[in-house]
């Protein structure tokens, strides 16, 4: 008589959709990179009710493309090794979490999950919104010709909740620079895929 073996394990695919919720202009709407071995602690953390490990913000930055004089764009590696991993170079953080008192505006700022009743994944839908007066000292038009601006943003990710204010980086996606001035508003959808894969082998 064969032995039959279980064989589990979760899949976690990331999509962004950044665009301008009133112009309806879609800046950038691509995959990301997940940072498996912060989200494996993440999620361990999370389902053990350590008080830590959740998503808590999303990061900004400018650092992850260069662009030469001819102006060529050259998209560095996602970092998503290493547990202290962070972005290329992080110019702004904004508080999704909603239950968050740190929140100041948890109807536009947000976490959510979605779920299918009989299918094996689960989506984690994380909305942020950057109004049109943040982040304090952006330019007044959205016209910068420098890529290294501090808002000019070319990456982003999503951090976990520490009580040490270390959280740590689950996923880091580079796109081309888009520029966040007084005069647009940027919205970032955020989904994260959780999936459940289980298979049998005979042994």
């Amino acid at each position: 008589m064969s032995n039959i073996k279980e064989n589990s394990g979760v899949l976690i695919q990331g999509h962004i959709k950044i665009y301008d919720p009133e112009s309806k202009t879609v800046f950038v709407n691509k995959r990301n990179a997940i940072h498996y071995e912060n989200m494996s602690v993440a999620l361990a953390e999370s389902i053990a009710n350590q008080g830590q490990g959740f998503i808590n913000s999303m990061a900004f930055g400018n650092g992850g493309t260069s662009v030469d004089p001819t102006g060529i764009i050259t998209y560095l590696t996602p970092n998503s090794t290493g547990t202290n991993a962070s972005l290329y170079n992080q110019t702004y953080s904004k508080i999704v979490d909603d239950r968050s008192v740190s929140n100041l505006d948890p109807q536009r700022n947000k976490i959510e999950t979605r779920h299918v009743n009989g299918t094996n994944y689960t989506d984690v839908i994380v909305t942020c919104l950057l109004d049109y007066g943040e982040p304090n000292g952006q330019d007044a038009v959205d016209t910068a010709s420098a890529t290294d601006s501090l808002y000019v943003f070319d990456e982003l990710g999503l951090v976990s909740y520490s009580p040490t204010g270390t959280g740590k980086l689950l996923t880091h996606v580079i796109f081309h620079p888009v520029q966040k001035s007084l005069n647009r508003l940027i919205q970032i959808d955020y989904t994260v895929r959780v999936q459940s894969l289980t298979g049998f082998n005979e042994g």
